[in-house]
């Protein structure tokens, strides 16, 4: 039996995370909330949980200097996840309200509130997966829980050979949003995993994978 994978949970006093934790682990990791440096770099994930409005979680991000221990990881193509909040700060902006908030810009594009009558956006719902992806490998029809507001509702980013294209995960809720991408070492989704049951926890087992 092979040791579970070290599994880091990035703590910039996120809300909720503690799930996560509990998730991951029940997905086979060995999964730690923390804010060493050491460890995020070292570990074979770091999963980015994000909870609230883009610009607290971007003010809480650069406060810990998380934004630097993200980009490090990525840099050298080490395994990341954003789930919630945690995806949008990976887009270039964030518009809430009026405040235009600048994001981590991993990938370029905005995250703007949802065109559908009623919001937040609260409950189970289905996705369409991504031809190729690997996260919703044996889940492609099961539900996965939501609570948001906004999103992003393009993907602009271009990738040319010999870079593989992203896998991009689309849910519909008024009008199409991406409810997950997968993009090298760095992959997002904007539900909630740890809050989406056996589904859940088997996106975060296809994920862990990949380590």
């Amino acid at each position: 039996m092979t040791d579970a994978p070290l599994v880091a949970v990035l703590d910039y006093g996120s809300g909720n995370v503690h799930s996560a934790v509990k998730a991951l682990a029940a997905a086979g990791a060995d999964a730690r909330l923390t804010a060493d440096r050491g460890l995020i770099q070292d570990a074979a994930g770091l999963v980015v949980p994000g909870v609230g409005a883009f610009r607290a979680v971007m003010e809480a991000l650069r406060a810990q200097r998380g934004d630097e221990a993200i980009e490090r990881r990525l840099a050298g193509g080490l395994p990341v996840l954003g789930i919630c909040v945690g995806m949008q700060v990976l887009f270039g902006r964030g518009i809430e309200r009026g405040t235009d908030v600048e994001g981590m810009g991993q990938w370029p594009g905005v995250v703007t509130e949802l065109d559908a009558p009623v919001l937040p956006h609260i409950g189970w719902d289905t996705v369409r997966a991504g031809e190729g992806s690997r996260l919703f490998q044996g889940i492609e029809d099961e539900r996965f829980y939501f609570v948001h507001s906004f999103g992003a509702q393009q993907w602009t980013l271009e990738v040319t050979r010999p870079f593989a294209p992203p896998v991009l995960t689309w849910c519909d809720y008024g009008a199409p949003f991406l409810a997950a991408v997968e993009n090298g070492p760095l992959s997002a989704t904007q539900f909630h995993p740890e809050k989406s049951g056996d589904a859940g926890i088997r996106l975060l087992k296809n994920w862990i994978g990949t380590l």
